[in-house]
This record gives structure tokens, sequence and C-alpha cells, in this order.
């Protein structure tokens, strides 16, 4: 509730004590409220899906991100004319309104310490979804689901087998 003490034109002297006569506010809504604190921001589960599958894939090592029907899929999405790659395959979240958890399955490239690649994914996310959002990441569990041998690149071998 607003109460208002009489009305002179008075200059207010912001946080100090107000000049006899001057209208003084006792809530923060209206002119005198800082824009930021003005109405409500939601983030939608999408969103917070999309840079932390950007960040995961940012890191070294990450060969990709979600299983091999995911994967085989999104490839045959990206050939598709038009077709973007998929960036949130592989990654589910949880957002509440001022935190979020996030679960990513990753395929790591053979060689690489699993470890140091999870955690180097961990400090990432978190740092790029707090940045960017403004929500407390609480967990970013990390599912390493393959590994990318490099024996595993199909020939892709433009000449036909019968001429």
């Amino acid at each position: 509730m607003t109460t208002a003490t009489s009305a002179v034109n008075e200059p207010r002297t912001g946080d100090s004590k107000p000049a006899t006569g001057t209208t003084t506010l006792k809530d923060t809504s209206g002119a005198d409220s800082q824009p930021a604190t003005r109405g409500k921001t939601s983030i939608a589960d999408g969103v917070v899906e999309k840079i932390a599958g950007m960040a995961a894939r940012e890191v070294s090592g990450v060969y990709a991100l979600g299983g091999g029907l995911a994967r085989t899929l999104g490839a045959v999405r990206e050939r598709v004319p038009g077709g973007r790659p998929n960036v949130t395959s592989g990654v589910k979240v949880e957002v509440g309104e001022r935190q979020t958890a996030i679960d990513l399955d990753i395929v790591v490239e053979y060689g690489v310490p699993i470890t140091d690649v999870a955690a180097d994914i961990r400090e990432n996310v978190i740092a790029a979804v707090e940045r960017m959002t403004g929500l407390e990441v609480v967990e970013v569990n990390i599912a390493v689901i393959d590994v990318h041998l490099p024996f595993d690149e199909e020939d892709n071998d433009d000449e036909a087998r019968v001429q």
C-alpha cells in the first residue's frame, strides 16, 4: 500500500530523510523504482538447453552430444537444405524461477582424460548459463555415453562401387 504526506513543490533529497511537505512513497512500484525491478522475466527450458549445448561443444575433447540415434537424425537434418544443427541434442534441463539443473550426454574423443573434459564442461556450461540468464546452476550432470575412436570415421569415398 502507498502512503503519502502533503505535497509541496520541493525536490526530494534521494535516500535521505524527505524535506518537510514532500510526498513520500513507501513502496517500490512506479516511477521511483528501478526499471529492472518492474515486471517478471521468464526463461524457457529451450533457451537454457541451447546455451548449455553450445557451451559444452566449445570444450576441447568433446566429439558430440547425444546418443547414436540423436546424432544420426541430427546429421540427416543438417544435410537437408536450410537445415541447422540441433544444439540441444543430448541436453536436458530443469528450470525454476531462480535455479536450473542440467544433464548432458556426451561423446568424448579417444585419448582425452574424461574427468578433465567433464570438469571443463561443467565450468564452461555454468559460466555461460549463469552469465547469460542470471539463473543459478545447481548441478551439471554428465553422462559419457561413448568414446569416438579415430577409425570410427566412415569412408566417404565419392567413387561408386560399380561403374
